[in-house]
């Protein structure tokens, strides 16, 4: 804490360190949030700034982020004009920030506010570029919701170059020139855990035990969260490109094999070929392989369509930015 305190010489005072937090429904819990986050900031001899991102929220999220930014001057915010996702949101929080350090963090104390300052000394005087974490545990969350979540980050892992390490959180302080490099990444279907794994630098892992949200309810759902899993595949790994045309093969040479087959014991022992529920139940097979093939070509081209109509991530009702942060935005 003393190498916080006093830094590794004074050129660190002028540096900033921006918190990015994106919102949805956090009215419950951003008042608690921020007293928190701000007990330990005072301990930190860096210039903070908060960077509220509300995405979309339907509570009272929005006024609290305003009073809040009332009483403090470091406290800036984004306003989506609806929801459009955690994704866009981090991507907006990472762009409005000014800060020579970068931490995001969720604003329902999942992620601990203690770990900051042991992240951050390892981003200023270790020679990291980043300061991640993963949890270690999942107590408290469905037992299937936690073998699925085990299971997808062994598939990913299997099937991409990029790997993203089991329980890995978006919690975790970043350097300028890693934040600046996730910035240059202009896609737009965003999986921020594949992302920050792919634009390499050197990170530190921190490990937590998984704690639960102080208030409120965990805003994804299966549907969502399966979806994202689905994202982050097709993202970061062409293999089910390759899978759905081995099967194709594969069923063909079977075909070419059986077709022999049929032939051979007609002409050999006078065999007719009967059974029609055997040929539905083949046909069916062949054609559930079809579509599943056509599936999976089609989540891939529903991406590039998306990529292609290049639409913004989101779009902002209102802001409340710093004069640093309105300069750097027109630079």
């Amino acid at each position: 804490m003393s190498n916080l305190k006093n830094m590794k010489n004074n050129e660190q005072l002028d540096k900033i360190f921006s918190i990015v937090v994106p919102c949805f429904n956090e009215a419950s819990v951003l008042q608690q949030f921020y007293s928190e986050v701000n007990s330990i900031t005072n301990k930190i001899a860096l210039k903070t700034e908060f960077v509220f991102v509300d995405d979309g929220s339907s509570d009272k999220t929005m006024e609290i982020i305003k009073i809040l930014a009332e009483n403090d001057d470091r406290i800036h915010y984004v306003s989506f004009s609806r929801n459009f996702g955690k994704e866009a949101a981090l991507l907006a929080g990472l762009e409005h920030s000014t800060g020579d350090y970068v931490v995001v963090m969720d604003a329902d104390l999942q992620d601990p506010p203690s770990m900051l300052i042991e992240m951050l000394n390892a981003v200023l005087n270790e020679d990291y570029d980043c300061a991640a974490t993963r949890r270690v545990t999942r107590e408290g969350e469905p037992a299937i919701r936690s073998f699925l979540a085990r299971m997808f980050y062994k598939l990913i892992n299997k099937i991409s170059d990029t790997e993203v390490v089991d329980g890995v959180r978006d919690f975790r302080v970043m350097s300028r020139r890693m934040v600046d490099a996730i910035l240059s990444l202009k896609e737009k279907n965003r999986f921020s855990k594949g992302i920050f794994s792919w634009v390499g630098f050197r990170t530190k892992w921190f490990e937590y035990k998984n704690i639960e949200r102080v208030a409120g309810e965990t805003k994804w759902s299966f549907r969502k969260l399966l979806l994202y899993s689905i994202d982050g595949i097709i993202a970061f790994s062409s293999v089910p490109l390759s899978i759905a045309s081995f099967v194709g093969f594969l069923l063909f040479v079977i075909s070419v094999v059986l077709i022999f087959y049929i032939i051979f014991r007609t002409i050999v022992w006078g065999d007719p070929v009967a059974g029609w529920p055997s040929t539905v139940c083949i046909i069916l097979f062949i054609g559930g392989i079809q579509l599943f093939a056509i599936g999976i070509l089609g989540q891939y081209i529903s991406k590039i369509y998306i990529e292609i109509k290049n639409r913004p991530l989101y779009i902002i009702k209102e802001k409340h930015l710093s004069e640093t942060g309105l300069k750097r935005l027109k630079d």
